[in-house]
Order: C-alpha cells, then structure tokens, then sequence
C-alpha cells in the first residue's frame, strides 16, 4: 500500500462508520453522555449512588444545539423509545449511554432505560434550546447535580468531542482550526478529484479495501427489516408489494424498495445501526445499497463490490466535503450520485462515464431541499435511487449533461464545486426559513 492510498483509506474510515439512530439526535444523545459520565466521574456522591443518581430530583440536563441540528432533530424517531426529538435523544444519552461507542452510543438502551428517560423528560428535567451564532454543526450538553455541573461539547462532525468541562473548570479542550469546524482535517483537505478516486478503486489491493463490506452486513440487516415490517411509511415495504402491479419487478423497483426500507426502519427508531457517510446514516444507506442491491441482483462478486463501495462512498465524501456536514441540501442528493457511479463502474463503466453519471445527477436532483429528519425521508431516498440509477444508465449510452446545462460545467471538479457553493452558501436563507416554519408549526 502506498502512503497515499494508506492517507485515502484513512478518510474511508473516518467518514464510513456504523451509527445507531438518526446521526443529529445521537450527537446529542453522546454529548449528553459525556457530560454525565463526567460528572458521575467527579462526584462522590454520585459514584455511590450509581446508577440511580441519574434520576435524582435535583438532576437537570441542558442542551444547546445549532439550527440545523435542531432541524434534524424535530422529527426523527430515537432508537427504542417510540418517541421523536431531541430532549428524548438526551435524556437517553444521560441515562444509558456509553460515550465510547461513539454513534452507537445508544448500544445499551433497554426497556428500563427507556422508562427512566421518559420520566425525565416528563419532570421537564430536559432542556433543549438553539445557541445563536454557532456552528453548523454544534450540540453542548451540561448536566447539573445540585451545585455541580459537567459540559461537553461537539463541533465539525456528530461524534467529534472538542471540550469537556466539571464546574467551570475545562478538563479538555481541543484547539479549533481556522474555519472553526472543530473536525481536524476535513474531507477537502485529502485533495481528492473524481480521477484519482476512479484509479483508487480500481487499483488498491482489494485486501485493503475489503472492510467496506461492512456497508452490506449493516444496511442490508436494516434493509430486510424495513421489508418484514411497519416502520414509518412504509414506502419501501409499499415499493415491493406493488411489484406485480404499479412498480413491476425490474431493478430499479428492486433498488428503490430495497433502499428505501432501510431508510423506513432507521428513521422510525429502529434499533439497528446504519453504516454512515459523512456522518449521516441516510445518506451511508442511499450510497451504498443500490450498488449492493446490483450485487444481489446480478451475483457479483465481493471483490467487484468493494471496489464499487469504495468509489461510490469516496465520490459522496468528496462532494460532501463542499457541502459540509449540514445544509438546507439534502444529503440524499449527495449520497445517491455516489451510489450512481458505483453502478456505473459495475456495468463496465470508464472514467468518463463515472463522470457523465456524476453531471446527470446534478443536472437532475440538485434543488431537492432538506426539511429535517424524519419518517418521509424514506420518499426522497427513493427518489434519489431512481435518479441514480437513470443517470448511470444515461451515462452508459454515453449521454451527458453539458455545460449548456444549468450549474454544469465542463470540468466534472468545477460542476462538484458548483453544487458545494449552492448547498452551502446559495441555499443559506432556504435553510433558515425552512427551520423557521417547522418552529412555528
């Protein structure tokens, strides 16, 4: 392995990890955590009377959140509970969560668990409110005893803990880079093009890459429950029972049921964790599950579809990184054009139509707007499967959108750069008005 593949798979690991639960509550849910195992950590009290000292009568839990973690939080139901928003999300973390795991800090939720946080909740021991000029992407949790309280705080990435606090006193600080993410490197600074990814995936030791099969284990178990059950929707579940009929049973129903499944039982609360990307469990699902889908359909093999995941998740970490981790954009768009080069590289594709597939989908689907998380994201998923898989097929018969078309420029680093300027800066006051309609309804 050469020291800049060993730098490109470094990224794969940072950005492509399983993630229990909507990403934007379980950033809160984790900083919650945090911040009581601190303070169960500092005070004597408290470690004697583990575990019931959490629902003592003087416990309260504070939480602050930036605008589009609020928006992403409004809506989406939280692993277990049968419950939707954010005071629910931490009052889970204070209860059974485990800091360590990450964005699978919910691993241990149970029914008692569940029972003591909604008590919590209920006793309006849990606020939440916005922290004005934040962050994009910022949650601060801080949990009080009587007269002691610990904080911790996430910035950049959902699982990305900057600092730690016990009464006033930082435990933890990590410096900030200029651009104030908090996230360390971020994904653009790998300086990734489409090319040099092509050439990765089709080039690096395929025993290098093999751990991204792990997007199969996870999205595929999330998939068959959303087919075997009532979660949200149900519009994956709807997809395939109509097969005979509305849909029919070609591959793209198969993709677009399948797909949309997984996003249905994750976005209900289903205790099953995704593998992410970019730190959003929808978009890990839309990303990779209609190029595992094509696998399944078509019996390729595990080599050739790790190196399809490896492309289609390294193009949507790429794109991502001109978005940034929340925008009024839906990652949906993001995550569906990577899964559309993946498709594009199983059918033979070559580096120009891996490209071409990349200009159709941004030509397509770029105005498709983020309205928070929630159960209908399951919708736009399979809207974004069926975009996917249009473009590939156009692409392979060698038809392209030009830069006679819209934002699309010639150069396929250019037209990537393009969509990054409207999602992130173009769509700013899309952003604060549809946070400011779901407030006020």
């Amino acid at each position: 392995m050469t020291p800049r593949q060993a730098e490109i798979i470094e990224l794969v690991h940072k950005e492509v990890k399983p993630a229990l639960g909507c990403t934007e509550p379980i950033a809160v849910a984790l900083a919650a955590a945090k911040a009581t195992e601190i303070l169960g950590g500092h005070t004597e009290k408290c470690v004697a009377e583990r575990p019931l000292w959490r629902y003592n009568t003087r416990f309260s839990l504070d939480i602050e959140v930036s605008g589009n973690i609020l928006k992403n939080g409004m809506g989406v139901g939280i692993p277990g509970t049968g419950m939707m928003g954010l005071s629910i999300a931490a009052a889970l973390g204070a209860v059974c969560g485990d800091s360590s795991l990450g964005l699978e800090v919910l691993n241990g939720v149970d029914g008692d668990a569940v029972a003591c946080a909604k008590a919590l909740v209920a006793d309006k021991k849990v606020s939440v409110r916005m922290a004005e000029g934040s962050p994009l992407l910022y949650v601060k949790a801080t949990v009080s005893l009587g007269d002691d309280s610990a904080s911790a705080t996430i910035e950049g990435d959902h699982d990305h803990i900057v600092e730690t606090s016990f009464d006033g006193t930082v435990l933890f600080c990590e410096a900030k880079s200029c651009d104030s993410s908090g996230a360390g490197k971020t994904s653009r600074e790998y300086g990734l093009t489409v090319k040099e990814i092509y050439d990765f995936a089709c080039s690096v030791d395929y025993e290098d890459i093999k751990f991204i099969l792990a997007d199969r284990d996870y999205n595929w178990k999330l998939s068959r429950e959303g087919l075997e059950h009532n979660y949200g929707l149900r519009v994956g579940k709807t997809i395939r029972e109509n097969q005979n009929s509305v849909f029919g049973d070609d591959f793209m129903s198969y993709a677009m049921g399948v797909t949309a499944a997984a996003s249905d039982a994750r976005m209900a609360g289903c205790t099953l964790a995704a593998m992410s990307n970019s730190g959003s469990g929808n978009q890990g699902i839309t990303v990779s599950m209609p190029v595992i889908a094509y696998a399944e359909r078509y019996g390729v093999d595990d080599e050739r579809l790790a190196r399809a995941l490896i492309l289609s998740n390294l193009v949507a970490i790429h794109i991502k990184g001109y978005l940034g981790k929340l925008s009024a954009l839906c990652g949906c768009v993001v995550a569906s054009t990577g899964s559309s080069c993946g498709i594009v590289w199983l059918e033979g594709g070559t580096y120009a139509q891996v490209c071409a597939s990349i200009k159709n989908m941004i030509g397509n689907i770029t105005g498709m707007v983020c309205d928070g998380a929630k159960i209908g994201c399951a919708m736009k998923v399979a809207s974004g499967v069926y975009s996917s898989i249009q473009s590939a097929v156009l692409a392979l018969n060698g038809i392209e959108a030009d830069e006679n078309n819209g934002i699309i420029d010639r150069d396929i680093e250019k037209t990537i750069r393009n969509l990054g300027e409207i999602g992130s800066i173009g769509m700013k006051s899309t952003d604060e008005m549809i946070l400011k309609i779901m407030s006020c309804k």
